[in-house]
C-alpha cells in the first residue's frame, strides 16, 4: 500500500520572509524587509511609509519617508501585498 504525504506549502505572507515588500493598508503604503509574522502582526525592518508612488514602472518611490526602528502592522488593516521594488 502507497502512503502519500502532503508537504505544506508555504504561502502567503510566509512564502515573502526575507523579501522587501510592499503592503497596501487602509490609509498608508509601507514598504520593508519581511522579517516577522504571525497571525495578528508582521513585522519589517528597514521600513519605509510611502507617501507618494509615483509610477509603479519606476525602480524608486517618488516619496518614501523612512522609519526610525523596525515597525508592526496589524493584518487585519492590509488590504494587499506583494513584491514591487
Amino acid at each position: 500500500m502507497k502512503k502519500i504525504i502532503e508537504e505544506k506549502e508555504t504561502k502567503g505572507f510566509e512564502k515573502l520572509l526575507g523579501e522587501r515588500v510592499t503592503v497596501f493598508c487602509a490609509n498608508y503604503i509601507y514598504t520593508g524587509k519581511l522579517i516577522g509574522v504571525n497571525d495578528s502582526v508582521i513585522l519589517l525592518a528597514d521600513p519605509a511609509i510611502v507617501y507618494e508612488t509615483g509610477s509603479f514602472s519606476e525602480k524608486h518611490w517618488k516619496d518614501a519617508q523612512p522609519l526610525p526602528h523596525q515597525w508592526y502592522i496589524m493584518v487585519n488593516a492590509i488590504e494587499s501585498f506583494g513584491l514591487l521594488k
